[in-house]
């Protein structure tokens, strides 16, 4: 697993350059990084953590999700909702220590948290504060990598300049299982060095550059070079953000995000108050339920319901896709005031 391997590359890195006091590990709530005990630790999803007994062993730390239309107070523009992110932030590293902090793990944008796109002016102020205190940045690009946004990373998108970059999923189009870390040379120097000390980088998995695997990624990247995909997804992408955007004034929707060829909508019971439906409602399974009986699949985020079309769909195919969204939107509607007015 990239980022678990990553964890492990920060640890020594610092060991590498004499500060084997830097040693935690921030990640995000809501945020999601992976399975292994060290993943999941890292990541800020509760239904994770207490059945494993994680976070383990002290080093994980998180901080609040920069989600803006849900945890916004009244009058809050989005910079200065970002400004009270980064000051929440703030405030952890200096209660723990900046000297005992490593690293933050962060999604460029956060997919399986509910495609939540940062506000404005976030990772600027982000990254800042951690150069400030020598933590380093590791931008976990496993949804949001190869053209998903827009551009082919997605720090690029979002103006993230990160230490360490992981990477998975579309490396190999999702048809053979790898992951690959990104370092920058002030990492893997150090790390290079301290390893001919020692006489070995100690790490490796059983099926570490398999060749089958590696020779499907780099026929991956081939094509799309070849094919001019993240071409594609910037022609395509006006027609899909736009497209989920308009379904704002369907009466079921409360937000809508999107960028590039990823989005979202949240469902909710008010949308002038932002209140969410009862759990006991079920109205993100009712809507998915309708999206499958149309043919549409979707990921289920609670009450988010998200699309993630392939990176070679057409514009006819988006139009379709939104249309029948529409109408599973429509058709659960009054199933879900039902099951509201029954919670009542």
């Amino acid at each position: 697993d990239a980022n678990d391997t990553a964890v492990k590359m920060v640890w020594n890195y610092f060991n590498a350059i004499g500060k084997p006091e830097k040693k935690k590990c921030i990640g995000r709530i809501r945020g999601y990084h992976g399975s292994t005990v060290a993943t999941v630790s890292l990541s800020g999803q509760p239904g994770m953590h207490e059945p494993f007994d994680c976070p383990f062993g002290g080093r994980f730390l998180h901080t609040n999700n920069p989600h803006y239309y849900r945890f916004q107070k009244d009058g809050e523009s989005e910079e200065q909702f970002a400004d009270r992110m980064v000051k929440d932030l703030e405030d952890l590293i200096m209660r723990e220590g900046p000297e005992t902090i490593a690293a933050m793990w962060a999604e460029p944008m956060q997919g399986a948290g509910g495609v939540i796109i940062p506000p404005a002016t976030y990772w600027e102020k982000v990254q800042a504060l951690l150069a400030k205190h020598e933590i380093l940045l590791v931008a976990d690009e496993v949804i949001t990598g190869f053209a998903r946004t827009g551009n082919f990373w997605g720090c690029q998108t979002f103006g993230m300049k990160p230490d360490i970059l992981t990477c998975a999923k579309q490396l190999s189009a999702a048809y053979l299982p790898i992951s690959a870390i990104l370092v920058g040379e002030h990492i893997y120097q150090a790390i290079a060095d301290y390893s001919e000390k020692n006489g070995v980088f100690g790490h490796g998995y059983t099926y570490s550059g398999h060749p089958t695997a590696a020779a499907v990624a780099l026929e991956t990247l081939k094509i799309y070079e070849e094919r001019n995909i993240l071409d594609h997804v910037k022609a395509m992408s006006p027609t899909f953000v736009d497209g989920i955007h308009e379904l704002i004034d369907h009466p079921l929707v409360g937000e809508t995000t999107a960028i590039g060829l990823v989005g979202c909508i949240e469902l909710v019971e008010n949308k002038e108050t932002r209140a969410s439906f009862s759990p006991a409602v079920k109205a993100g399974p009712i809507v998915a339920q309708m999206c499958e009986k149309h043919g549409l699949i979707t990921r289920l985020i609670a009450d988010r319901v998200a699309l993630c079309p392939p990176l070679i769909i057409s514009e006819d195919e988006i139009e379709e896709m939104l249309r029948r969204l529409k109408t599973a939107l429509d058709e659960a509607h009054p199933l879900i005031l039902e099951a509201a007015e029954r919670q009542r």
